[in-house]
């Protein structure tokens, strides 16, 4: 960054002469530097998947520094970033839905509670007092008024978007290049159909496959440090309610994605 250090970086309030927040970029970078996050809006339902990374052989990896939590019944969340910062962003969360449900009797919808989490994220910039968060946070929620689905996320400077394919960390790129290569827009899905049709778009149990492929190409064993893999979805199989992969399906699916890299790398091995 090159004019980092020249006073415009001292507060999350101060505009650079080009127009720039530094310590919002700073944030970002923390996300950059993270494990890899994704999501995926499919035809029954969402799944998510993160890359928790193992910081050391003694840590018991089944109840520290989870990165997906259940908020509500029918709306679970992704973080990736600083896991301390994700935790405030969660028990937000968690606050907005019960207020919602409280105040008008019914479950949250999922653009409202990602517009409330970004408001609340957006807060974090605007004061010289304050800083922002280190974290991007996909949300996965289902509206059983409307029976919709959708999948956003959130990130540090406060904005939100919805997305078919979402992902955040540090393997984002190449992870958005995989994922547009699916069957989730079901524009491009009729479209490549040739016929009119709607086309077949991904189900939950193939995104849940291909998610652990994305994440374990992406992984360099000689770099990186040893994961964990998380994984939770809502769908139809579950009632549309956000509950963990289970591991049994997990399991599975690693076998599966692994296999699928070795012989991707065979075929290009005997191509050269």
């Amino acid at each position: 960054m090159a004019s980092s250090g020249s006073g415009y970086d001292l507060s999350s309030s101060t505009f650079s002469p080009d127009g720039r927040i530094f310590q919002v970029e700073y944030a970002h970078k923390a996300v950059e530097n993270a494990g890899t996050a994704l999501g995926l809006r499919c035809s029954d339902g969402v799944v998510l998947a993160v890359e928790k990374p193992l910081i050391t052989k003694m840590l018991v990896k089944e109840t520290t520094g989870r990165r997906v939590h259940t908020v509500d019944e029918y709306a679970g969340v992704a973080i990736t970033g600083f896991v301390s910062d994700g935790r405030q962003i969660v028990n937000r969360a968690r606050e907005e839905a019960s207020n919602y449900d409280e105040t008008y009797g019914t479950k949250i919808p999922p653009r409202t509670l990602a517009n409330r989490l970004s408001a609340y994220v957006h807060y974090f910039t605007l004061h010289g007092a304050l800083r922002p968060f280190g974290c991007s946070t996909l949300i996965a929620a289902y509206d059983p008024a409307t029976k919709h689905h959708s999948l956003h996320m959130v990130e540090p400077s406060g904005v939100t978007y919805e997305y078919y394919g979402a992902a955040a960390g540090r393997g984002r790129q190449p992870a958005r290049t995989e994922m547009e290569k699916l069957a989730i827009n079901p524009k491009q899905v009729a479209a490549s159909s040739g016929d009119g049709g709607e086309g077949t778009l991904i189900t939950c149990a193939e995104a849940v496959k291909q998610l652990a492929k994305i994440i374990y190409s992406l992984h360099d064993e000689a770099k990186d440090k040893p994961f964990e893999l998380e994984m939770s979805w809502l769908c139809e199989g579950s009632g549309w309610k956000h509950v963990g992969v289970p591991k049994k399906v997990i399991k599975e699916a690693t076998v599966w994605a692994k296999k699928e890299i070795e012989e991707a790398e065979g075929e290009e091995s005997e191509e050269e």
